[in-house]
């Protein structure tokens, strides 16, 4: 049987959030459905990181952060927890972005919020005080701005700058009258309402479950995955 897929996610106090991840991974096992898959959140919803991985004692499953960028997290508390468990750092996937497979989901949303063709965009990450983090940005909006072809501004909801309101006025203020904002989050909740606040004239939704984004999940899985196999052989 291979490893366990243990999707860690960030938790939110809204339960649409967690609504929105079990949906995702529900996408996952029907791509994948010999896999077994579960999932845990690091914050403010259950089951916790710590739970799931007492549940999951004797499998030494592979942890796939269902995370858009580089922080805290990936630096210290999914390590720590591995450690906790006994579980060596190989069986931690990368986090999800920066990826193409992002870029087609973030056009999708685009898409479906009207934003017209030509229309520069705002890619409103949630922002962190890690620079890792930020550059993890930088590299999703390069990505995003080669797949719509036309020019993409990072920018942080929180700890950073530019904020979307920020980088919409700039732009607005440059001659452009109409600015997309793409949300670059996977669910609902406190920085998605953020989000829609600026003078954009469309803001897409939250990635949520997009079939890209779980194809991306599988793909983080088999590349931590490939190298344990090897060395089992």
């Amino acid at each position: 049987m291979p490893p366990v897929l243990l999707a860690v996610a960030h938790g939110s106090r809204d339960p649409a959030a967690s609504a929105t991840i079990r949906a995702l991974l529900r996408r996952v096992r029907v791509l994948r459905p010999e896999l077994t898959v579960r999932c845990c959140f690091l914050d403010l919803a259950e089951p916790s990181l710590s739970d799931a991985l007492a549940q999951l004692a004797g499998s030494r499953p592979i942890l796939v952060p269902i995370l858009l960028s580089t922080g805290y997290h990936l630096r210290v508390d999914l390590p720590a927890a591995l450690a906790t468990a006994g579980l060596p750092l190989s069986h931690l996937a990368p986090v999800l972005g920066p990826h193409p497979l992002l870029a087609e989901a973030l056009a999708d949303r685009l898409a479906e919020s009207g934003a017209t063709p030509n229309a520069p965009v705002v890619l409103a990450a949630a922002g962190s005080s890690d620079p890792a983090a930020a550059e993890d940005t930088a590299r999703m909006a390069h990505l995003l701005a080669t797949h719509l072809g036309r020019p993409v501004i990072p920018a942080h909801l929180s700890a950073a700058t530019p904020t979307p309101h920020e980088a919409v006025a700039a732009l607005q203020t440059a001659g452009h009258r109409e600015v997309a904002v793409a949300t670059y989050l996977l669910a609902p909740g406190f920085f998605a309402r953020r989000a829609v606040t600026t003078t954009a004239t469309w803001t897409s939704p939250p990635l949520a479950a997009h079939d890209a984004i779980a194809r991306l999940i599988l793909h983080r899985y088999d590349e931590a995955r490939a190298p344990l196999a090897l060395a089992a052989a």
